[in-house]
């Protein structure tokens, strides 16, 4: 079982001055228990090292199309879109061994690279689609690492916005195409923090391995997401729903009472608190 606590002390650091990429590999223990992060990490400025020797010196423009043809063209880095929901998609060694990954792996690996060789690349956490954005003297660069670092247009962004809305069902009676040409971009461009991008990366994992019916992977992630995020009432009663189909009926009813002393008027409260009962005639049963 992997060590939570060197994650829990690495991302402990409120100004967020650690390396996602590091606390990325240490959430990919839970599923490989031997993983080797230094090498990785390792492995990342081995391949800084290499662009950096052929960056040009020019505008920052041209140095993302170096950065682009390095990672996409030389390298061979990908996006899966043929097996999307594979777990090893978000996990970061194995997007490193396998060239491939989804929107936000592949773009930690291309904003870790890439401030290596001296462009202050940020993640944006848009819907739907993880993006990367670069800050110019006068406006502001939005690329596609999962369409090989492509820069994307006000057109591009709303046609995303489109296919989230559509397929959310929230247009209501007004066409996608609508709502989406009259949302504001600027609100879901904004720079993510690295708490939102490892909170993203473990809710992806999250909902793959519920869809894969695999509760012990569902708890492993969800505990890193209880240290990412520990406000996230949500997931502690996740984590007790998790538990009773563990059957750890204990621990389960402590995470389900933890979830309605903070949430009493939660949408499900009433379907809890029969959980509740449940379990409490359960765990009595067992003494």
């Amino acid at each position: 079982m992997a060590d939570i606590q060197r994650f829990a002390s690495l991302i402990a650091d409120e100004k967020e001055r650690y390396s996602l990429v590091e606390a990325c590999l240490l959430i990919a223990e839970d599923a490989y228990p031997r993983l080797d992060v230094n090498h990785y990490l390792a492995e990342i400025e081995r391949m800084a090292a290499r662009l950096r020797g052929r960056l040009p010196v020019g505008d920052p423009e041209e140095k993302v199309i170096a950065l682009n043809q390095f990672l996409f063209d030389e390298l061979g880095f990908s996006g899966n879109a043929d097996d999307y929901y594979d777990p090893r998609n978000s996990y970061l060694n194995e997007v490193l061994e396998r060239r491939v990954g989804i929107p936000i792996s592949l773009s930690i690996l291309y904003m870790e690279v890439g401030r290596k060789v001296g462009l202050p690349l940020e993640g944006v956490s848009f819907p739907g689609h993880f993006l990367v954005r670069l800050a110019l003297r006068s406006s502001t660069l939005v690329l596609d690492p999962f369409s090989g670092g492509e820069p994307l247009s006000e057109r591009d962004l709303r046609k995303l916005l489109k296919r989230v809305i559509a397929g959310s069902g929230r247009a209501g009676l007004r066409s996608a195409e609508d709502v989406a040409a009259e949302l504001p971009l600027d609100q879901f461009l904004e720079p993510a923090g690295h708490r939102q991008v490892l909170a993203r990366v473990l809710r992806n994992l999250k909902n793959i391995y519920r869809e894969k019916d695999e509760p012990q992977r569902q708890l492993e992630v969800i505990n890193r997401m209880l240290v990412v995020a520990p406000d996230a009432f949500d997931e502690l009663r996740d984590r007790g729903l998790v538990y009773q189909k563990l059957e750890a009926f204990r621990a389960a009813l402590k995470d389900l009472n933890d979830y309605l002393e903070h949430e009493p008027d939660a949408i499900d409260a009433d379907e809890i608190r029969a959980k509740v009962v449940e379990l409490t005639s359960l765990c009595a049963r067992l003494n």
